[in-house]
């Protein structure tokens, strides 16, 4: 009799983990949802305000979230005393340990905890702790929104439980977001936004996001989410469906119009045969995406000549590749390598989808791309220092660095660390504080800046150069290696979950445009959710 009593409490207690887990579970789903539905689409006057209702669209839901969570689990946890003497509590608030760190956080819980320690103290020893806690003087990017993208983040990655739905929802939202991209290209404005700003800044802001760098930011991720898919599916109608969902964000990101994109395209197109040259189906399966994506340049070529009194155009690198003459036959060569492989793998040894020449393939592609790297070094070297920026033709607006390079970002990033130099000893540590760069620039270089310019910039258009001034050295440090190793440990734990790879790819994509680009509350927090949601998939056990 004892010893039936002794058991039956390990049920329960059991049962009772469980249940706590899919209540927090479901809470999170519930908000993650309205993040991936109505945050992207969501507008209130036009692009007037789309910053500061994006903000609040995303901070609101996200407090809730947590408010809920927090109250339900100290409920949870008044039971756990109750009925067993919070063995639940103890056991929870025991991977807290100093001792137990290692089984409870990686490199990048850990980098991403130090970032926000030092943009903490960052506020705290800031001359304008105000604007730096609120970030209201910036982009709202301050200490306020950073901690909350922190604690979202171990919260989803250790208390959710990874709904494939949501991701979808995420993807048909990220599909209604570039549609609308794509008929502003065409100048239909469809929400009549275009006739509430100036007209010279027209074309400049698009669908439902805002600028087009920030447009091109967020369809970069979605780019990423859903190539990645494409190159794991095996269902067919959810190939199809990957397929699609790609090849519109391949149309919306070159019609975003934005210089960004090429960091985010390039990226992808060369990280992830590391990941599918394994196997045939991977073979097949890039080799399409890369037909795709020359055949949509093409396309778009041909719909700026069709309709060129109508469509925005296209006056950037794109432009340069959809005028090159052998366009056509290269789209033509990819597909007939395409075709030529698929033949091969029907024709082929069919009983293994495995490759062996494949680790020969990923070596030789890393090779490649070593030396393209080399090339593009000794390019801008030979560009710079050299003096022969003229001999590169039209690629020398993206070779030559000078103070108007990239739309004058030349100018902020030397004029960044100019101001860097002359920081207090303490700042120089900590950074002047969270999303204050604007304040900076009004204080310190006002009057050169619009000289040399003719802009005001309240932010260095470039992520890691922002936190390195606002934060620190230190904190920008950790930011980066909590985005490597995020990265890093998502892709090991791919096989777990086909999801797993698309997230990792999403961020990675996202890392990369941010080079020339801002964190603003519009696409920053998709990235730091698919961030949240790998390493979820990757901290999860076997089995479970």
């Amino acid at each position: 009799m004892a010893e039936t009593e002794k058991k039956t409490p390990v049920y329960v207690e059991d049962s009772f983990s469980e249940t706590c887990s899919a209540i927090s579970s479901g809470v999170i789903t519930f908000f993650l949802m309205l993040i991936t539905t109505v945050f992207p689409l969501i507008y209130h006057n036009s692009y007037i305000d789309i910053l500061e209702t994006k903000y609040k669209a995303y901070y609101i839901p996200m407090l809730a979230m947590l408010g809920i969570l927090l109250v339900l689990g100290l409920v949870m946890m008044l039971i756990d005393f109750k009925e067993w003497e919070g063995e639940h509590t103890k056991e929870l608030f025991s991977r807290l340990k100093p001792k137990n760190w290692k089984e409870t956080f990686c490199i990048a819980d850990v980098a991403v905890l130090l970032f926000w320690v030092i943009a903490l103290i960052s506020t705290l020893q800031s001359d304008y702790f105000y604007e730096s806690f609120w970030g209201n003087e910036g982009r709202y990017s301050g200490l306020f929104l950073l901690t909350i993208y922190v604690v979202v983040y171990f919260v989803v990655s250790r208390f959710w439980k990874v709904q494939g739905w949501i991701l979808q929802l995420f993807l048909i939202s990220g599909m209604i977001m570039c549609v609308i991209g794509i008929t502003d290209y065409f100048q239909l404005d469809l929400l009549d936004f275009r006739g509430k700003i100036k007209p010279e800044q027209s074309t400049i802001f698009t669908s439902t996001v805002g600028n087009i760098n920030t447009y091109t930011a967020y369809v970069a991720i979605i780019m990423g989410f859903s190539g990645a898919l494409f190159t794991q599916e095996q269902n067919r109608f959810k190939m199809i469906w990957y397929y699609v969902c790609m090849t519109v964000s391949f149309f919306a990101i070159i019609m975003g119009c934005s210089d960004n994109a090429y960091l985010a395209i390039g990226v992808m197109f060369a990280f992830l045969p590391f990941m599918v040259l394994k196997s045939r189906r991977g073979i097949l399966r890039y080799l399409v995406m890369i037909s795709t994506f020359v055949t949509v340049i093409q396309c778009i070529d041909w719909i700026n000549q069709a309709f060129v009194d109508i469509v925005i155009g296209l006056d950037s690198l794109f432009g340069i590749i959809s005028n090159f003459k052998g366009l056509f036959p290269v789209m033509i060569l990819l597909w007939v390598l395409t075709a030529l492989w698929y033949w091969f793998m029907v024709k082929g040894v069919q009983n293994s989808d495995e490759f062996a020449p494949g680790k020969l393939l990923r070596r030789i592609w890393g090779g490649l791309l070593i030396a393209g790297a080399v090339a593009l070094i000794f390019m801008i070297y030979d560009a710079n220092v050299g003096g022969n920026g003229a001999r590169y033709g039209s690629l020398a607006d993206y070779l030559v660095f000078s103070d108007s390079w990239g739309t004058n970002r030349g100018y902020i990033w030397k004029a960044s660390f100019r101001m860097y130099q002359k920081l207090k000893p303490i700042h120089k540590v900590f950074g002047f504080g969270p999303d204050t760069f604007g304040i900076m620039t009004t204080d310190k270089i006002m009057a050169e800046m619009i000289d040399a310019t003719g802009q005001i910039f309240d932010n260095a258009h470039n992520a890691y150069i922002q936190y390195f001034v606002t934060i620190g050295p230190i904190g920008a440090l950790a930011y980066v290696i909590f985005l490597i190793s995020g990265i890093g440990r998502i892709t090991k734990k791919r096989a777990r979950n086909p999801y797993a790879l698309a997230c990792a790819v999403a961020v990675l994509c996202y890392v990369c445009q941010a080079m020339v680009n801002l964190d603003l509350p519009i696409a920053t927090p998709m990235m730091w959710l698919l961030m949240s949601a790998g390493m979820g998939i990757a901290g999860k056990r076997k089995g479970k």
